[in-house]
C-alpha cells in the first residue's frame, strides 16, 4: 500500500546493510548560504547544467539536490563531496566512478517541487520516483498516451475524488522501474503493468518483474513516491537530511 512512514534523523550516517536501502527525504528550500557550499562541491558539468535553467527556483533546487546528494554520497564513502566522481550508462544513469568501474554503492535521485528523495544501496540497482499531487492536473491525456491499457482501465474505475492520487501513484511506479533499469524515455511505459488504486498494495507486472521488488509510500503530505530494487527480501530505511550545522564533510 502506499503507506505514510515516519523519517527518523540520524545523528551519524548508519550503517548501510548489505539487505537495505536508505531513502533519504530532504527539503530543497534552503537559504543562500546553504546554497552557495552546496555549489561548490558540483562539478563543472553539474554547474554548466544548472546555469541552464531559467528560473532561479529551478536552478536553486538543481543545486539543492545534486549538492545534498553529493553530500550524503560523501558521508557513505567518507570522503570530500566535491572528489567523488560520476559515470553515466548508455541512457543517462549515473553511477560513482572507482577507477574505471562502477562503484559497488548504487543511488538514485529525484525531486518534486521542495522535497527530494535520495535512494542509496549496495550493489542494488535502484530507481526512485516522487511526485506532487496536483489536484488540478489533466492526467487523462498523458495516462492514454503512456500507461497499458489495462492501467487506463483500472484508473478509469478509481472514484474521481481519488483519480488525481491513483495517476501519479501509476507514474511514479512506473518511473521508478524505468529508472532502476537504467534505460530511460527508450523503453516504452505502455510495455509493462502497475496497479494504481489507492489504498490497494503495489504491483509490478513486467517481463522481468521476478528480478524487482516495488515500495510505494508517502514521504510527505500531499506527495506520493515509490522506489524500485533489485532483488527481494531488502529492508527500507526512511532517513531525513538536516543542514542544521551543515553537511558533514563539505569542508574536507
Amino acid at each position: 500500500m502506499n503507506t505514510a512512514v515516519e523519517w527518523s534523523s540520524p545523528a551519524a550516517t548508519p550503517e548501510l546493510a548489505d539487505n537495505a536501502i536508505h531513502v533519504w527525504r530532504a527539503s530543497l528550500a534552503l537559504d543562500s548560504a546553504m546554497l552557495r557550499r552546496l555549489e561548490y562541491t558540483l562539478a563543472d558539468n553539474e554547474r554548466v547544467r544548472a546555469e541552464r535553467f531559467v528560473f532561479e527556483q529551478d536552478r536553486n533546487r538543481f543545486i539543492a539536490a545534486r549538492g545534498i546528494l553529493r553530500d550524503l554520497l560523501g558521508t557513505y564513502l567518507q570522503c570530500a563531496p566535491q572528489n567523488i566522481g560520476f559515470i553515466y550508462g548508455p541512457h543517462g544513469k549515473p553511477a560513482i566512478s572507482s577507477g574505471k568501474s562502477r562503484h559497488p554503492l548504487r543511488f538514485n535521485l529525484s525531486h518534486s517541487h521542495e522535497l527530494a528523495l535520495i535512494g542509496i544501496g549496495r550493489e542494488r540497482e535502484i530507481g526512485i520516483d516522487i511526485e506532487l499531487i496536483r489536484r488540478e492536473f489533466a492526467g487523462e491525456e498523458i495516462a492514454n498516451r503512456y500507461f497499458s491499457a489495462e492501467e487506463i482501465d483500472e484508473l478509469q474505475r478509481v472514484p474521481a475524488e481519488l483519480r488525481a492520487e491513483g495517476f501519479f501513484l501509476c507514474w511514479t511506479r512506473k518511473e521508478a522501474y524505468v529508472k532502476a533499469r537504467g534505460e530511460g524515455l527508450q523503453f516504452p511505459l505502455d510495455s509493462f503493468r502497475v496497479s494504481l488504486t489507492p489504498g490497494l498494495p503495489p504491483e509490478l507486472n513486467s517481463a522481468d518483474h521476478s528480478r524487482w521488488s516495488l515500495r510505494s509510500f508517502a514521504p510527505d503530505v500531499g506527495y506520493v513516491a515509490a522506489i524500485v530494487g533489485e532483488g527481494h527480501g531488502w529492508q527500507l530505511h526512511q532517513l531525513s537530511w538536516s543542514n542544521d550545522g551543515g553537511p558533514s564533510y563539505l569542508t574536507r
